[in-house]
């Protein structure tokens, strides 16, 4: 390794931090002072899985442990990688810029988790970009050793860089299938939330992982069972916890809420911009929309229940893509369940509930089969893959638990929700 890249990722590194998953995490003074930060420090109060808690109620951890978890298995991989030849290619102030990336990634996420994801705001990468080339991120980056703006750059794409191929680099390895983010909170996520599913053989993976200037990094076959588990893990712990039917009903009726609130013009993007979890349920408690009671029933854990779950179907609900149509399937599933069981259902009584789209990335190279990852010797070829994505998209109708017996109880609604189903 040259001297410079190897002075960059070891030198100075003087400050421990004692994390429940890694053990001690030694960063400089200078990063440090960035987690030291008031933009930093916004991340000790937004919980890394938002409403999660009311299932697994040891899921309490913050985005930023998340965070330094990060930073810590982007300072590994960097070191691994250099050692193998990526320091033909990285520069010192390139290597600390992306050691801030990585503890800086999360700076501008949203609260309460994915609720806002759908809404129409600025990405959290952009807002996290515009956080680092602010003061004081500006010059508590640049104490660091690294250059704010490719900092900022690494993590949004939409920031145009010159050293294209050194950036490119980075972003591959911050954002791609064997990223420190992805095997910092599956193995994360799952210990807080007592499941098994989540735990990988970090060590091992990092000794499979090459350099490519190009690819980012790519495996040799060693390392194929370990990336099956990574993609396994990922689609049980999307199965069990993360779309979890409870975390969705928090989710959707959050998400509702919000959407009232900027349609109707009692809430902007801009409010929605650098809040913690409590700043999000101040906000929508001081601001008056009939919708907002939303929030103060899953803040005190009143979630609504499941009438149905419906198996997503590309080609026949094109209309629960967005939110606007989901938003007239409520009014139309309010009016026909009121006619079905002669009670009086409000459109604010039902929330449809659609997950994102959703991928197991497999964007791998395998060195020794010369071939990608889904072409290689794995079990998880193009076709499994996508059966594994189809299946985890569920479309669920959410109805305030006060209809709930009412209305599962009732023939006629059971005749119309069949008819609906179908």
């Amino acid at each position: 390794m040259k001297e410079g890249i190897r002075s960059a990722l070891y030198d100075g590194f003087s400050e421990p931090i004692r994390d429940v998953l890694w053990g001690h995490i030694y960063l400089t003074p200078g990063l440090e002072a960035l987690t030291r930060s008031a933009p930093f420090m916004r991340l000790t109060r937004i919980m890394q899985l938002g409403p999660t808690f009311f299932t697994y109620p040891g899921a309490t951890h913050t985005r930023a442990a998340h965070s330094i978890g990060v930073y810590h298995l982007a300072r590994r991989i960097l070191a691994h990688l250099a050692g193998e030849g990526a320091d033909d290619w990285i520069s010192p102030s390139g290597t600390r810029s992306f050691l801030c990336a990585a503890l800086l990634h999360d700076l501008g996420h949203f609260p309460y988790t994915h609720s806002l994801k759908e809404l129409p705001l600025t990405t959290h990468e952009e807002l996290t970009g515009q956080i680092i080339l602010k003061e004081p991120m500006k010059s508590l980056v640049g104490e660091t050793g690294a250059d704010p703006y490719l900092t900022a750059a690494i993590v949004d794409p939409g920031l145009p860089y010159s050293g294209e191929a050194e950036i490119s680099f980075y972003r591959r390895l911050l954002s791609g299938v064997l990223d420190p983010d992805k095997l910092d909170y599956l193995n994360r996520d799952a210990r807080y939330c007592g499941v098994p599913y989540g735990a990988q053989d970090v060590d091992f993976i990092i000794g499979r992982l090459h350099p490519d200037i190009v690819r980012g990094v790519d495996i040799d076959s060693r390392g194929i069972p370990s990336v099956e588990s990574i993609l396994f893990a990922k689609y049980l712990m999307y199965r069990t916890v993360y779309w979890h039917k409870g975390v969705r009903a928090a989710t959707a009726m959050i998400k509702k809420a919000l959407i009232a609130g900027l349609d109707s013009g009692k809430i902007s993007k801009e409010d929605l911009y650098n809040l913690d979890d409590q700043g999000l349920f101040y906000l929508l408690e001081t601001r008056d929309h009939p919708l907002f009671h939303l929030a103060r029933k899953v803040k005190e854990g009143q979630l609504y229940s499941v009438l149905m779950e419906i198996p997503f179907n590309g080609k026949k609900h094109q209309d629960f893509l967005n939110i606007d149509g989901r938003t007239g399937i409520e009014i139309t599933l309010a009016e026909t369940l009121s006619r079905a069981a002669r009670v009086k259902v409000l459109p604010e009584d039902i929330v449809v509930d659609l997950p994102e789209h959703f991928s197991l990335e497999t964007d791998l190279f395998v060195k020794d089969e010369d071939t990608t990852f889904s072409s290689s010797s794995s079990a998880f070829n193009k076709s499994t893959v996508e059966g594994l994505e189809n299946a985890l998209r569920i479309i669920r109708i959410f109805v305030n638990s006060g209809y709930e017996k009412q209305l599962k109880n009732d023939p006629n609604v059971k005749d119309v929700l069949q008819i609906w189903t179908n």
